[in-house]
């Protein structure tokens, strides 16, 4: 009886030791400028930035960081191409799209949302005239950059608001802080995650969002390529790129439904198995599918109190 209790701590303390290896607990504090923060915020609200003055940034990022829908809705009701990623935790990411073809979350604001003719559809000149002539707008960007409005300073604005967007707090963080344990079934679901390979795309502080994979690296995802489909082939037009995409973080996951590039994914628990099935060859019992949606649901942080998070 002795023996067996002893190889239980030992495994635990193994399963502990490789997870503190592998994952990074989000920082709890970080250092910001609030008036510029402030400002930041104020403008990720405004409906003022697009076009008709009808779509805002938090229209499609109103829930955890991200949509509810397979496809967000954007200037005059278009639909757009791809899932909605979630703005939380954006700054632990090695780039920005699903194809990662912006390096920088300036970059993102300026190629993305703001000028897509399905999403915000505005563009540089109209969101100066817009600011420049706000009475509201002149007082924060003084305030915040003792300058007046611009297009630029706008979206550093926006860009240090959603570098505060942290979920932190995490069960699974308090797990690696050595704060709490975790029960039975999230620790087994962690043991599957590492030992079945999952790990080896989802890691790190991010619990993903730090590389870019073919989505059925293993078993081929014989879905018939759309055009809508912006992957790294869009970008390097190398066959091996096809159905290659950004890793998406794991955090909140729960949370952030439906799931992958296209949203076709409603339920957790079809995700697991999918992703299992096509990107580690294993096809997992019901159990393991529990236990591991278990674990992935320690994922989810805390909102951010600086987000009106629609939902709650």
């Amino acid at each position: 009886m002795k023996i067996v209790l002893l190889k239980i701590m030992l495994l635990a303390i193994i399963s502990t030791c490789q997870a503190q290896d592998l994952f990074k607990p989000l920082p709890q504090v970080e250092s910001y400028n609030e008036n510029i923060v402030n400002l930041g915020k104020e403008l990720f609200y405004d409906k003022l930035l697009s076009k008709n003055q009808d779509i805002s940034c938090y229209s499609c990022h109103y829930n955890y960081g991200a949509d509810t829908k397979q496809f967000s809705v954007g200037h005059e009701g278009n639909i757009g191409n791809m899932n909605t990623p979630s703005v939380f935790n954006l700054p632990y990411n090695l780039g920005y799209f699903w194809n990662g073809r912006s390096k920088t979350l300036k970059e993102q604001m300026v190629s993305g949302p703001l000028i897509n003719n399905k999403e915000m559809a505005s563009s540089k000149e109209l969101i100066e005239e817009r600011l420049t002539t706000s009475g509201k707008y002149q007082k924060l960007f003084k305030k915040a950059y003792n300058r007046n409005p611009s297009f630029d300073r706008m979206l550093d604005a926006i860009v240090e608001y959603e570098k505060t967007l942290i979920s932190i707090n995490s069960k699974f963080d308090k797990y690696l802080r050595n704060e709490i344990e975790l029960d039975e079934n999230e620790k087994n679901g962690m043991e599957l995650f590492i030992s079945y390979g999952c790990v080896s795309c989802h890691n790190g502080i991010n619990i993903g969002g730090n590389s870019y994979q073919k989505f059925g690296s293993v078993i081929e995802y014989k879905e018939k390529r759309a055009s809508q489909w912006q992957d790294r082939f869009s970008i390097t037009n190398r066959p091996e790129d096809i159905n290659v995409y950004k890793v998406p973080s794991l955090r909140n996951v729960e949370m952030t439904s439906p799931y992958f590039h296209d949203g076709s994914v409603e339920k957790l628990t079809d995700a697991i198995y999918t992703m299992a099935y096509f990107n580690i060859g294993v096809m997992l019992e019901e159990n393991e599918i529990n236990d591991i949606e278990s674990f992935l649901k320690t994922l989810t942080g805390e909102i951010p109190k600086n987000f009106e998070n629609k939902n709650d």
